[in-house]
């Protein structure tokens, strides 16, 4: 089975919205999590889904599920008290799905909703081949890395450099058995799941993504995507879209 995993678990305090968490937001009559996950309900390949949700939100979630007809969606669980320990439980609802099918976790934020069907298969075909399928941004600008006082010890060519995105994607046993491992070792915030499959040794591969595949977190981000949406209503410069 080929199964997302979306994490909508946080509150959205830098998007400073009011009334709902930032995944909850509407653009053009839709939130911003129906957007993510419409894409995952129109894939082909995707033969289910479930969310990790802000547990107070989990009823109005599923409303809208409802209203907007999506399928594909299987559980909501609530969220937990980091990102790492949101998709574990997502992860743990997959594998309760998947039973002992051989599956594929495409891990992805629901403030994401800047994909399309291609980079879904495409991280699908590359856990298959390789074994993960870590969604990445090319690089416009120059990358430098810094040390703890500020001075630049490196400076990658931009041909080599990327930017770590969204899906992640690995086979649904061994994404679940290094968020186990980190929690025996007392491990609960790591920032996002490539980070924790090279703590332990997986090896990782790149799928180019979208450039404009961004994550809504602050109201400049909200603005971004109601503008990229219309251009792409419109046609004016992406031309027709899966």
């Amino acid at each position: 089975m080929n199964i997302g995993v979306i994490f909508a678990g946080g509150v959205g305090s830098r998007m400073r919205s009011k009334d709902k968490p930032k995944q909850f937001l509407e653009i053009f009559g839709r939130p911003i999590i129906i957007h993510t996950l419409e894409h995952f309900e129109n894939n082909a390949d995707i033969d289910a889904v479930v969310i990790s949700c802000v547990e107070e939100w989990i009823d109005y979630l599923r409303a809208q599920i409802e209203r907007f007809g999506l399928r594909k969606v299987k559980k909501i669980v609530a969220g937990g008290n980091s990102g790492q320990l949101s998709i574990y439980n997502g992860l743990r609802a997959a594998k309760e799905i998947a039973g002992q099918q051989e599956s594929i976790a495409l891990i992805h934020d629901g403030v994401r909703p800047l994909i399309n069907g291609k980079l879904l298969s495409d991280n699908i075909a590359c856990v298959k081949e390789h074994g993960s399928a870590i969604t990445a941004g090319i690089v416009k600008e120059t990358i430098v890395v810094t040390d703890k006082d500020g001075c630049v010890e490196q400076v990658p060519t931009r041909d080599k450099s990327r930017v770590a995105k969204a899906p992640q994607s690995f086979w649904l046993s061994e994404i679940l058995e290094a968020h186990e491992r980190a929690m025996s070792e007392g491990v609960y915030d790591t920032v996002d799941s490539c980070t924790l499959m090279h703590r332990y040794g997986h090896k990782l591969y790149m799928v180019d993504g979208p450039y404009d595949n961004i994550k809504i977190t602050t109201p400049d981000d909200y603005y971004a995507m109601r503008a990229i949406l219309e251009a792409k209503e419109n046609a004016q410069i992406y031309g027709e879209e899966e």
